[in-house]
């Protein structure tokens, strides 16, 4: 599975945009594909930080542990989840621009099991077109929160 990137424009300044996005206690009541989450370490949003989020994936619900591996406030921030033989990173950034802020969004998933190598390249072409779909819902949902007065 190769690098998958989506990206959106905020009417919103870079630090509102920055804000939404790391606000992760709220993300199950912001983003309608996200079930619950469970944030799992203490303290304010930034390297470290934990949380397990179950999320509708292909019509049946899937519970994934995620944590911040990289925190440049607020340019941007790493996430990091392993899962069924598999190592997913993310990376979202953040860049000003005169009406507001461009956020984009890159996922890759690289098997770390036999059998995650074995089916990679088949799950890769299955999973694409749907994972940028759920991206793109996810940046939509928050890029709407972005919109509302604080």
């Amino acid at each position: 599975m190769g690098t998958i990137t989506v990206s959106t424009h905020v009417p919103a300044p870079l630090e509102r945009a920055f804000e939404v996005f790391t606000q992760i206690d709220q993300a199950a009541e912001r983003i309608p594909d996200i079930t619950s989450l469970e944030v799992l370490s203490e303290g304010p949003f930034g390297e470290g930080t934990r949380w397990r989020e179950t999320r509708v994936m292909f019509g049946k619900e899937a519970t994934e542990e995620m944590w911040v591996t990289g925190f440049d406030p607020p340019k941007s921030y790493a996430v990091r989840a392993e899962s069924h033989g598999m190592r997913y990173s993310t990376l979202f950034s953040f860049e000003p621009d005169a009406d507001g802020t461009n956020v984009s969004w890159a996922f890759t998933g690289k098997p770390i099991s036999l059998g995650a190598k074995i089916m990679s390249p088949l799950l890769g072409l299955l999973m694409n077109g749907t994972m940028k779909k759920c991206m793109r819902r996810d940046l939509e949902a928050l890029r709407d929160v972005c919109e509302r007065p604080e």
